[in-house]
């Protein structure tokens, strides 16, 4: 299983959502069956590192992030089998480059997967980009809980033998 987690520019969002599941794939056993990568559907930041204040947030929060920036190629909804937009924006932006409709079944929200977001109208992990500390603290939580989700959603694929 490989899941390819996307927000716009591969800084923030997306490499806590990675850094998060990497730790949570590991401690469920896991990481031997399930591959994690992020990307963004923008350029501006490609082969930058993960925003420092995403990076301390999560440190704070028991994750670390690594890697660098890319950009969402045509050749990632042949290469994953979930791509996990971070909004609604990024989901459209996928929607627009799927080569299909069974490439376009692959991409969802993010926070599909927290059980206790789904009577939310707006499944978006807000973008901290432009924001302070507490917008980076949020999308962790927010982040967190739908991994956290997403890993149940996950075992029940991949049973561990």
């Amino acid at each position: 299983m490989r899941v390819l987690f996307v927000c716009l520019g591969n800084i923030c969002r997306s490499p806590t959502a990675e850094g998060v599941m990497r730790k949570l794939v590991g401690e469920a056993g896991l990481a031997d069956r399930i591959e994690l990568d992020s990307a963004g559907t923008g350029a501006w930041h490609v082969g930058a590192k993960p925003d420092p204040r995403a990076t301390a947030a999560a440190l704070k929060g028991g994750f670390e992030l690594s890697g660098r920036a890319r950009q969402v190629t045509g050749a990632d909804f042949d290469d994953f089998d979930m791509i996990l937009a971070m909004d609604r924006f990024n989901a459209s932006e996928l929607l627009g480059m799927a080569p299909g409709g069974a490439a376009a079944e692959k991409v969802r929200l993010l926070r599909e997967f927290d059980p206790a977001s789904s009577a939310e109208w707006n499944l978006d992990v807000p973008d901290p980009y432009e924001g302070g500390p507490r917008g980076f603290s949020h999308a962790l939580e927010l982040i967190e809980a739908a991994c956290r989700g997403l890993i149940d959603e996950l075992r029940r694929r991949e049973p561990v033998a």
